[in-house]
């Protein structure tokens, strides 16, 4: 899971890197979109399975795809326009909106004391937007948007049927990020032929999300869910390293305040929730 974090938010560095060298995000989210669905129909066949299954036509699926395309759209765009920091840590308040979620959605039983933490978590998001005052950014509603879209497409994951394999999945995730990248593409303007900095930047993008995506699987499939979920948040600690050391960009008390109660508030639920199932 740390592993998979890591090689998210290289994925996340490169994309913004490649843009700024002037290759269009959404021609950046096409290249690496084709070349995990390939990648991942090819384990289908080698695993014996077809990269395509009719369940991905059914009403939860075209549900949770989506909601795939609007969470890859928006966080794209928000990487491409928004301060590195700032969208890795809204980002991290996606499992809140899956609890919460699924206390609506599905009703499964959630207390007072995670729904608490569920709004503590959301007033972090608030402090780092500082929304009505003076610095608050209106682009940074693209990575709640892109937030919303993950934590949507999280939910409809838990109606995907079980004849449904992880690796077509994975076919059915990087197709929706290629039609993302398309949609972005035919809104801004056609692709360009990137020089070799940019092909490299998108070559690392493209290899960064095909290894985490690969990671978080294998972490799905072998961990406990409760042992490893935490280690999710480490992507916040990546990030924010990223964001200074590479991109510049500085960290000031309400970033980190709003940071430290949204990671607090989800390290919380997750442990309640092992707790209620222990108990």
């Amino acid at each position: 899971m740390t592993a998979a974090m890591a090689g998210f938010t290289a994925e996340d560095m490169f994309l913004k890197a490649a843009v700024a060298a002037g290759v269009p995000t959404g021609q950046c989210l096409m290249i690496m979109g084709v070349a995990g669905a390939v990648l991942f129909a090819a384990l289908c066949l080698r695993q014996g399975a077809g990269p395509l299954h009719p369940a991905m036509v059914g009403p939860p699926m075209l549900a949770r795809s989506a909601l795939e395309i609007a969470g890859r759209l928006f966080h794209a765009l928000a990487i491409a326009m928004v301060p590195f920091a700032l969208t890795s840590a809204i980002l991290q308040a996606t499992p809140l909106v899956v609890l919460a979620g699924a206390a609506l959605i599905f009703g499964e039983t959630v207390g007072w004391r995670r729904w608490l933490a569920v709004a503590v978590g959301f007033a972090g998001v608030l402090v780092i937007l500082r929304p009505g005052v003076e610095g608050f950014d209106l682009l940074s509603l693209l990575a709640v948007a892109g937030m919303a879209g993950f934590a949507g497409r999280d939910l409809a994951t838990r109606a995907a049927p079980a004849t449904l394999s992880n690796m077509q999945l994975g076919v059915l995730g990087f197709a929706m990020l290629t039609v993302a990248g398309a949609l972005i593409l035919g809104w801004t303007g056609g692709a360009v032929l990137p020089d070799a900095r940019g092909a490299a930047l998108v070559a690392g993008m493209t290899l960064a999300g095909v290894f985490s995506y690969a990671m978080l699987t294998a972490a799905m499939r072998m961990g406990e869910m409760s042992v490893v979920a935490p280690f999710r948040y480490t992507r916040l600690v990546f990030a924010l390293v990223v964001a200074v050391a590479v991109f510049g960009e500085r960290l000031d008390a309400p970033m980190l305040a709003g940071a430290a109660l949204i990671v607090g508030s989800g390290l919380y639920t997750l442990f309640r929730s092992r707790r209620l199932a222990r108990r």
